[in-house]
């Protein structure tokens, strides 16, 4: 009779840990070949963090207002735990994951109505990251289309920027967003 109660049980918790996985963004894709309205298509991150180099920085009129963007109008993020100006990234492990960098081709974007100062530092993979107004630009996995801007406040450390760098702080409207999910949030900076 306890033989028969521990299957079932095993069951439910080899389910459960394959969920807290893919909630953690550890499945292999988050989006790929998605169309935006422009007609460019976005590309996702792997579950390794990985993107491909940005090769233009523009503006795209969202909720929040006027925010940068990529090429294929991917949002870019700043994270509060960095430095503005530092060398280098604070967001390693699992944030790096969640949040995967930004990085610079073999050379600088081209500049669509961003007036900021982008530059670069090295990354925690070791590639170029590039930096806006000296902040890091980071891309988050929950966001599976161009426009989306689901990573805006989350954990009240992840923010959009404007056109100069400026962090915008304020929240989406209710209908063109939803909010970040906590199912991958359950670990600390």
């Amino acid at each position: 009779m306890i033989a028969s109660r521990r299957r079932p049980a095993l069951a439910v918790l080899a389910a459960a840990g394959a969920l807290s996985l893919a909630a953690c963004g550890t499945s292999s894709s988050s989006a790929s070949g998605t169309s935006s309205a422009s007609g460019s298509s976005t590309s996702s991150t792997s579950s390794t963090g990985s993107a491909p180099a940005v090769t233009a920085l523009k503006t795209a009129s969202t909720s929040l207002g006027s925010i940068v963007v990529d090429e294929a109008g991917r949002t870019l993020y700043q994270y509060d735990d960095d430095t503005k100006g530092a060398s280098s990234s604070v967001c390693t492990g699992a944030c790096a994951v969640e949040w995967p960098a930004a990085h610079a081709g073999k050379g600088m974007p081209r500049l669509a109505g961003v007036t900021g100062a982008v530059g670069t530092i090295t990354g925690v993979d070791g590639k170029k990251q590039l930096t806006l107004d000296g902040w890091p630009l980071y891309y988050f996995h929950g966001d599976a289309a161009a426009g989306d801007v689901l990573g805006q406040g989350y954990d009240g450390i992840w923010w959009v920027l404007g056109p100069d760098g400026s962090r915008i702080t304020t929240s989406p409207s209710a209908s063109s967003s939803s909010s970040p999910d906590d199912s991958g949030g359950g670990y600390a900076y």
